[in-house]
C-alpha cells in the first residue's frame, strides 16, 4: 500500500516535529475501478447499487498493520464494474484517503456478488 500525499505529511510531522497531528480513530475500506493515486484524485470510488465503505480494524506487529477481522461489503444490487484498487479512509463517506493499493487480482462485481477481504489478507507495511 502507498500512503496518500496528505497522510505522508501527517506521518512526517508526527515523527520529525512537535506539531500536533490529528490521527484517525476509525478506518474504512473503499473500492475503485482504477488507481486513486497519492492525491486521491486519480479515480472515482464505486457508488450506487448498495455500495458503501466498510469499517476495518487492524492489529500492528512489527512493521505491518493487518486486518483483524474480515472486511465484507453488502451484496451488489447492480454492477460495480471491475474492482482493481482499494483505499483506506478515515470516514465512512467523504473524509481523507489514508492509503491505497492495487489488488493482486482484479474482480468483476455484478448483481448479487459480494466483495470480501478475509481476516489478515489486507496488510499495510512500512519498510
Amino acid at each position: 500500500m502507498s500512503f496518500s500525499n496528505g497522510f505522508e505529511t501527517h506521518v512526517l510531522k508526527y515523527v520529525f516535529t512537535a506539531d500536533a497531528v490529528t490521527r484517525p480513530t476509525a478506518w474504512y475500506v473503499g473500492l475503485f475501478t482504477a488507481d486513486p493515486t497519492d492525491t486521491g484524485a486519480g479515480a472515482t470510488e464505486i457508488s450506487g447499487n448498495a455500495y458503501a465503505r466498510v469499517a476495518a480494524t487492524f492489529t500492528v506487529s512489527g512493521d505491518a498493520a493487518t486486518t483483524s477481522a474480515a472486511v465484507e461489503f453488502a451484496a451488489a444490487t447492480g454492477s460495480w464494474g471491475t474492482i482493481s484498487h482499494i483505499g483506506i479512509f478515515d470516514a465512512s463517506t467523504g473524509g481523507n484517503l489514508i492509503a491505497h493499493s492495487a489488488l493482486t487480482a482484479s474482480k468483476a462485481i455484478g448483481t448479487g456478488d459480494v466483495f470480501r477481504i478475509p481476516t489478515g489478507d489486507l496488510d499495510i507495511t512500512l519498510d
